[in-house]
């Protein structure tokens, strides 16, 4: 696929995605791939692990995609104060977007002051910075109730998305999730599906239920499917 052949369709959908690479052994070499991608096809940011954000930056620095990485990733458990200069030290790396996850364990527990201060700790710290902090759920530990306190958390803290998965936990995005979470946030808070989108039907499923930002490995793959 030549990215100049694009079919509107195509490109309207490239500019919602985070074309994602955060496996342990992603390499530098596989960091530059995509970053190559995803300047080709207009993709809306590249999602990294914190390592790499540096490099990142400066592979898609006047490309007009956005920098992304990750924050208490994949388990959520972490410390506030880790969090947040995890955020912190991304964002002077070159990041414009970081994904974090909640405190999963607490949010069970019924800690939901822990969780939003958790939230909000790290919000504070990328919107000084005027970057974007999306909170990952990890909605296959949830259930529904959970969901939706989640999202109400994350709202009340300021955060500018919530997302279903960090894509290695027990379920990845369904339909489902996407649209109560879009239920529960409103619309003025995106909704990100991410975790085991990798055909253009899935992806179209998760933009139809409510999302309005899609993480995926299998960008490319996606919209070759559209054709």
């Amino acid at each position: 696929m030549v990215a100049e052949h694009l079919t509107d369709e195509q490109k309207k959908l490239a500019a919602v995605i985070d074309h994602t690479l955060l496996r342990a052994d992603a390499t530098a070499e596989q960091v530059r791939r995509v970053c190559a991608e995803a300047r080709t096809f207009g993709f809306a940011a590249v999602c990294i692990n914190p390592f790499y954000v540096r490099l990142a930056a400066q592979e898609l620095a006047g490309s007009g995609v956005r920098v992304s990485t990750v924050a208490g990733f994949p388990l959520g458990a972490n410390t506030s104060a880790v969090k947040a200069y995890e955020a912190e030290r991304a964002i002077a790396d070159g990041a414009q977007e970081v994904d974090m996850v909640l405190n999963i364990g607490a949010l069970k527990a019924g800690g939901l002051q822990t969780v939003e201060a958790d939230i909000r700790a790290v919000v504070e710290v990328c919107h000084a910075a005027g970057a974007l902090l999306k909170v990952i759920l990890e909605t296959g530990f949830l259930t529904d109730a959970e969901k939706i306190e989640a999202c109400r958390r994350a709202v009340s803290a300021g955060a500018d998305f919530v997302k279903t998965s960090t894509g290695f936990g027990p379920g990845g995005a369904t339909a489902a999730d996407v649209a109560l979470m879009r239920a529960t946030v409103g619309p003025q808070v995106g909704v990100k599906a991410a975790g085991g989108i990798r055909t253009y039907a899935a992806a179209r499923q998760m933009l139809d239920a409510g999302a309005n930002r899609l993480g995926t490995s299998a960008s490319v793959q996606i919209l070759q499917g559209m054709v």
